[in-house]
């Protein structure tokens, strides 16, 4: 593999890079910025010109990753040219989130091969549901394909995220997926968040999908306002510093949720992916140290199932890590970066959900609140 890193900081610097990059003499693409670069209508039309007949990868993000570091209001192209692996590039766009399901089976039929390796996602960031997204694509993959990726982000704004379609420009509402391709490739993924969890376990009894209106037969939001204490009066912003963990039974996974709204009118919360009738939740909180070391242990898991060092790694970490850890953000990353030879590539973004197979389960989940690891190299014989 051959990987170029390009990290810039303002508008015109990507234009001039842009004017006089030799796009096609790579095979995938991939950009993660500030949505401002996406909204410039002179850099729209030199990413369409630049990337034309390549394939780009992207999205907004609420913080980037690039040169081992956290970057704000960045632009970060990396740049992958393989020896012996071939990608494909698949988008649905979205009406609303009622489409995250099919969106997810057409990503997967689009994508199936009898040697797709992996797919790696990068979709809306606000409408669409998470939890049927991936539905979608665990319906028609073998749990043999990795599947890893993250929703867009806006830096914490919440209105309006982009993400790279086929002709290269940054739309809403767009769900896009890469395929990686032979016997060559070689590839990793891992989850990891590193939150506690305290007091006893409780049970969902009224829930739409992401919306739970009543936990052990009282109104959510009034249950979870006696957690936070004075705190509730700073909702929904400090609902980032107590997430939930739940079980949809007792055999399933551990999954966290993040709070994304409240309603004082039926004293709902609205979460970032669904949330079952039955499922068992527990509280979590802030432990700065051991949201640090959620890193490394995804860093320790990946190590673990890899053959050989990667080449280029794809970090997605939850926007609510960012705003916990705030000046020991970059410890984080640290801990990732430092686990890895000298010569590894980095780059990735703060997202609005994560995407990745957990420790001991062989089905993609969404996760929020995770450090999500992609490792990518190619072996050759």
């Amino acid at each position: 593999m051959k990987i170029s890193q390009h990290v810039l900081t303002d508008i015109p610097s990507v234009i001039h890079l842009l004017n006089n990059y030799n796009a096609q003499q790579f095979d995938l693409h991939l950009v993660f910025s500030h949505k401002k670069y996406f909204e410039d209508e002179n850099l729209k039309k030199q990413l369409k010109s630049t990337f034309e007949n390549t394939i780009l990868m992207g999205c907004s993000t609420a913080g980037e990753i690039g040169s081992k570091k956290v970057l704000d209001d960045t632009f970060v192209l990396t740049s992958i040219k393989f020896e012996n692996t071939r990608v494909k590039k698949s988008v649905f766009n979205l009406n609303d989130n009622k489409d995250s399901r099919k969106a997810g089976e057409t990503l997967a039929k689009e994508l199936l091969d009898p040697d797709l390796k992996h797919v790696f996602i990068l979709s809306e960031g606000l409408n669409v549901n998470g939890t049927h997204l991936i539905e979608g694509i665990n319906s028609i993959l073998d749990h043999k394909i990795n599947v890893s990726g993250g929703l867009a982000g806006d830096n914490g704004n919440f209105v309006k995220t982009y993400v790279a379609d086929l002709e290269n420009n940054f739309i809403s509402n767009c769900v896009s997926a890469i395929g990686f391709y032979g016997g060559n490739i070689s590839t990793s993924s891992a989850s990891y968040g590193g939150w506690d969890s305290f007091g006893i376990d409780r049970v969902v009894t009224k829930s739409i999908e992401n919306v739970v209106y009543e936990i052990d037969g009282k109104p959510a939001l009034e249950l979870y306002k006696t957690y936070l204490g004075d705190l509730s009066s700073e909702l929904p912003a400090s609902a980032l510093f107590f997430p939930i963990e739940m079980r949809e039974s007792e055999h399933s996974e551990l999954l966290v949720r993040t709070i994304l709204g409240i309603s004082e009118n039926d004293q709902s919360l609205t979460f970032a992916g669904n949330i079952p009738e039955g499922s068992s939740i527990r509280l979590m909180k802030t432990n700065v140290n051991r949201v640090i070391d959620g890193a490394e242990k995804a860093t320790q898991i990946i190590k673990k199932s890899i053959i050989k060092e990667p080449e280029l790694v794809i970090m997605v970490s939850c926007i609510g890590r960012k705003l916990v850890l705030k000046k020991l953000t970059q410890d984080e990353v640290e801990a990732v970066t430092s686990s890895f030879d000298d010569d590894v590539f980095f780059t990735g973004f703060y997202s609005y959900g994560e995407l990745s197979k957990q420790n001991g389960f062989s089905a993609c989940s969404l996760h929020n609140q995770t450090m999500t690891l992609t490792s990518i190299s190619e072996i050759l014989p």
